[in-house]
């Protein structure tokens, strides 16, 4: 089979390793959305900070800048006694050259405008320097004449004025204004930065930078540091696309929710791909014949987990720490598959049979996502029926995203990979409300259950919450139909899909281990349902019919 073949070539290579193995006609439908580990090492960019004449080095990622360097780039650069150098990147080419980026401060205020970059030879000798200025940097006097109170009215004023925001809201101070020297226009000034939040009209979040003169209050500059540009994605459509400008072009990072960055892999089984840039900020052409198109639905899909869990669950990224992961599309060639890699703490995704139907659909995303979620909480082994609740976490949690999302060309449904079709017939890899239907998932509970790969046994947990959330029986969920049975015939009303969410993602986060099996799930729900709405609630209740009905008790 098509799949089998593929297997093979990936085993012969040694690319990478996954968590289960199958063959057959049923192969694809249980490698999908794996958990799979890559064993190439991720190359992680960083920063670091070092300032000339300090003791420590700058560094960014693995590579360093001494002391000694920095003090010799800015005795080149001649610099006055009140300004220092901060290293933010070093970047070392095959040759040997090393190009240093550096921001500047002066009299230990941040110098906007005054970044620049000294490249170096093999043998140390500077050769050129790159800067946002030629200005010299000083100004008369550090004390401003403006208070930080009055420079925040100043922002917020000019900030009503700003094209793009969200009409009628009033723009939120997120970070107190700062003293600057804004150097990046004209001669320096002492100035004030006040970043506002809020919104842009597309619902996109604002971090809005006003640049306020500290003499008099006018306005010297504003930025959005959430650049939107817009895509167009294989599935998703027409979406807002986070990225920044980068020099002449556009760079897919979108900083307003930790950095993620999308990359690409162009066929590649190893390393971190090439960064996404674009000469407009208008990305892909909802066609999989440019690789742009599965980057936007990527760097949507992330986009929206991240605000699904920061919303509805109160999570800050993945591990909770503010921080993204980062996301690589075109992995190999005609990968069907997704996956999420703790080593390297990404997403990755293949192009599907063909190169022509990329595993970038919202549910997915929001899937690999939360394996991410999974494994910096309760950690549920791999293997058995603590495998089994692993993925199914998973579908229940990327499913709650596609809803979440409210996405006319995504709709929310209970039919894990609906979109990317990799059954090639228009139907799901997996069905919640009836787990039977793909003819290897058992909609209840058995002594066997553990054999089975744990995409087959996930089923037992998804056919629960769809129980927990939306009832048994026939219905029609919003054009879609179900009909979801139990093991004995009783009629199970649901509690709906927000409260289940929660209660899953409680037990998850608080009451499940590495090791828990489904009698332990149904524990750690039924605890999560008492601590979230109480022993005597209606949820509670729901939470014990539920399983009861998938045979777990």
């Amino acid at each position: 089979m098509r799949t089998s073949s593929r297997n093979s070539r990936t085993t012969e290579r040694h690319r990478y390793r996954r968590t289960a193995v199958a063959t057959g006609a049923a192969a694809v439908a249980a490698a999908l959305l794996t958990t799979a580990l890559t064993t190439g090492s991720a190359e992680a960019a960083g920063s670091g900070a070092g300032s000339a004449g300090a003791a420590g080095a700058g560094t960014a990622g693995t590579k360093s800048v001494s002391a000694a360097a920095v003090r010799a780039a800015a005795s080149h650069l001649g610099l006055g006694g009140q300004e220092k150098l901060i290293v933010r990147d070093v970047i070392k080419d095959p040759d040997g050259t090393v190009h240093t980026r550096y921001e500047r401060t002066y009299a230990g205020l941040p110098v906007l405008g005054g970044d620049l970059v000294v490249h170096q030879a093999k043998d140390g000798k500077v050769t050129d320097v790159t800067k946002a200025t030629e200005a010299a940097i000083k100004v008369p006097s550090t004390t401003p004449k403006q208070s930080a109170a009055a420079a925040r009215e100043s922002a917020r004023a000019a900030a009503r004025t700003v094209k793009g925001l969200k009409a009628g809201a009033a723009p939120t101070v997120d970070k107190a204004p700062r003293k600057v020297v804004w150097a990046a226009k004209g001669t320096p000034v002492l100035a004030y930065e006040t970043v506002l939040g809020g919104f842009q009209d597309d619902g996109t979040p604002s971090k809005l930078h006003v640049i306020t003169d500290a003499a008099t209050g006018k306005k010297l500059y504003e930025y959005q540091a959430v650049a939107t540009g817009t895509g167009t994605g294989q599935y998703s459509g027409k979406v807002p696309v986070g990225s920044v400008k980068s020099g002449t072009s556009y760079l897919m990072k979108d900083t307003a929710r930790g950095g993620h960055q999308t990359y690409n892999l162009q066929g590649a089984f190893d390393g971190k791909g090439k960064p996404f840039l674009d000469a407009d900020d208008v990305w892909g052409n909802g066609q999989p014949t440019i690789q742009q198109t599965a980057a936007v639905d990527a760097q949507y899909g992330a986009a929206v987990t991240w605000d699904f869990y920061k919303n509805v669950l109160g999570r800050n990224g993945i591990k909770n720490d503010g921080k993204a992961a980062y996301s690589r599309v075109h992995f190999a060639t005609d990968y069907v598959n997704a996956f999420w890699d703790d080593d390297c703490f990404c997403m990755t995704y293949g192009d599907g049979e063909g190169n022509k139907k990329p595993l970038t659909s919202l549910d997915v995303a929001g899937h690999e996502m939360s394996h991410g979620v999974t494994s910096a909480t309760a950690g549920l082994e791999y293997s058995g029926e603590s495998g089994g609740l692993n993925e199914a976490t998973s579908d229940i949690l990327g499913t709650a995203v596609e809803f979440y999302a409210q996405n006319p060309q995504e709709p929310g449904d209970y039919l894990i990979g609906k979109q990317v079709d990799i059954n090639g017939d228009g139907t799901p890899l997996r069905y919640m409300d009836n787990p039977s239907k793909d003819h290897l998932s058992p909609d209840y509970w058995g002594a066997d259950l553990g054999d089975l790969d744990v995409h087959y046994s996930s089923g037992v947990a998804n056919h629960f919450f769809f129980l927990l959330a939306e009832g048994s029986g026939p219905k029609t969920i919003d054009g879609v139909a179900y009909d979801s049975p139990t093991v004995d015939g009783q009629k199970i009303t649901g509690i709906g899909r927000d409260k289940a969410v929660k209660i899953w993602y409680k037990a998850l986060t608080t009451y499940m281990t590495s090791t828990t099996d489904y009698k332990g799930a149904r524990t750690a729900t039924l605890k999560a349902a008492w601590a979230l709405y109480g022993h005597k609630s209606a949820e509670f209740k729901a939470v014990a019919e539920a399983w009861a009905a998938v045979n777990v008790k």
